[in-house]
This record gives structure tokens, C-alpha cells and sequence, in this order.
């Protein structure tokens, strides 16, 4: 990089803090520890240029994000993480402006490829996605995968333990839409791939169990978003009246 730029870079380890600061020892640096001092610090520019981890305390980097491109949509973002979850990814792409640069890098990846991508978004202006992410991004697009928003919300319900009509109440279906949107998510996650022996008894696998089972793995579900949704759960039964409401 040969131009200097201030970039607001946002990451609550010191030891990942040190190491960014290393490779970027050329460049204006303001360090922040949290998604809230970053945001407040990055709408001090018109074109900010920031480097955000994606789990930290309190506003993580997807949220940083979104309030930050609703102001500055010019803003550019490298997202630097060791997490390529596909609900952090799922997220992201529902928010990006159009022709916004921003770029994804794993925290895994050698020095040389941290500064290459860092590179391009800031000095080439160019987005620059980990391969890794890249591979998630494409199973979002494929629509024998891709979860749609009704199916991600029943995933979210089946794995904070409500029942079929608890789900009914909550997204004002009926139960039989709940059991259809359950069927599609099933078939999405290959939840009922098993041996013909397994199929056969089905006393063998709980399905939601399995589906939630299924979404871990594959990164649809992580303990920091259970975490949030418990919370909204939480407000949502407290608010929830089913004496006093018909499906």
C-alpha cells in the first residue's frame, strides 16, 4: 500500500488487534474495541474505510455494518473473522448497498493473503471474498438449498424448543402452514437422508431434532444468534396471549 488512509479498525482481541496494526503500521489507525465505538468513530467520515471482527460484545459486525451502510452507503468494509458461519454470510448478503466494495477474510489465512485482500478493497477498490466464504455464498443461491425467510424463522422456533402451535401463534400460520414450511425445511437441509433401515422405523430419528442438528454443522445456527433470538423469545411470550387469539 503505498497511500495513507484512516481506517477505523474494530476488534476486541488484543492479540488480532496487535497483528492488524502490524500490516497496517503505514496507515491512520483508529482502534476501537466495540461494533457501537466503531460506528460512532467510522460517521466521523464520508467514505469511511473500516475492519471489522464479526463477534464481538454487544454490536457485532453484521449489525456495525447494516447501521453503518444506511448512513454510508459508500462505506467500505473488510469483515475479518474465524468465522464463516452461513447465518453470518446469510445475513450479510441481505444488506450489502448495490455496487458497495467490501471484502470477507478468514483470520486462518497466511499474512501475505490478510494484506492482499485488504489491499484490494481499500487501495484497488475492489471486493475480495475468502474462497471459503465464497463456497458458502454459493449454497445461498442455489434454491435447492438456500433457506428462504419463512423456513429460516420455523428453524429458529424448532430449535428454541416451541411447538407446532407455538409456532402457529408466533408467525401467524396456520398449523398445517407450520407443518409445510417444517416439510420444505426437511427436504432443504437433507434432513431425511438416512439409510432405507432408518426410514423404514420411524421411531429411529427426530426430525427437528435432526434438522437442528444439521443447521449447527452447517453454520445456520450459532450460539451468538440463539443467543439473540432467546432474548425475543423471551419478549414474545411474554406478550403472547393464545386464550385470547384464533389460528
Amino acid at each position: 500500500m503505498t497511500d495513507t488512509l484512516a481506517i477505523v479498525v474494530a476488534e476486541d482481541n488484543p492479540r488480532d488487534m496487535d497483528f492488524l496494526c502490524q500490516q497496517l503500521g503505514s496507515h491512520s489507525l483508529i482502534r476501537t474495541t466495540t461494533g457501537r465505538e466503531a460506528l460512532s468513530k467510522a460517521l466521523e467520515f464520508d467514505e469511511p474505510n473500516i475492519i471489522s471482527d464479526i463477534q464481538m460484545p454487544g454490536m457485532n459486525g453484521i449489525d456495525l455494518a447494516k447501521e453503518l451502510w444506511q448512513q454510508r452507503p459508500q462505506a467500505r468494509i473488510v469483515f475479518w473473522s474465524q468465522y464463516r458461519d452461513e447465518s453470518y454470510v446469510r445475513s450479510l448478503a441481505r444488506m450489502i448497498p448495490p455496487d458497495t466494495v467490501y471484502g470477507f477474510v478468514l483470520k486462518d489465512n497466511p499474512t501475505e493473503t490478510v494484506t492482499r485482500a485488504i489491499h484490494a478493497v481499500f487501495m484497488d477498490n475492489q471486493c475480495w471474498v475468502d474462497p471459503r466464504v465464497r463456497h458458502v455464498q454459493a449454497r445461498l443461491q442455489r434454491p435447492d438449498s438456500s433457506l428462504s425467510d419463512g423456513e429460516y424463522e420455523v428453524l429458529i422456533d424448532i430449535s428454541l424448543g416451541l411447538t407446532d402451535n407455538a409456532i402457529a401463534r408466533r408467525r401467524y400460520l396456520s398449523r398445517r402452514g407450520v407443518q409445510n414450511r417444517l416439510r420444505s425445511l426437511y427436504d432443504k437441509l437433507d434432513a431425511d437422508h438416512l439409510s432405507p433401515s432408518a426410514i423404514q422405523q420411524s421411531d429411529t430419528v427426530n426430525m427437528r431434532n435432526r434438522a437442528v442438528s444439521i443447521a449447527l454443522r452447517r453454520g445456520l445456527l450459532n450460539n451468538p444468534e440463539l443467543e439473540k433470538e432467546e432474548q425475543l423469545l423471551q419478549q414474545w411470550l411474554s406478550e403472547d396471549r393464545p386464550w385470547e387469539k384464533k389460528i
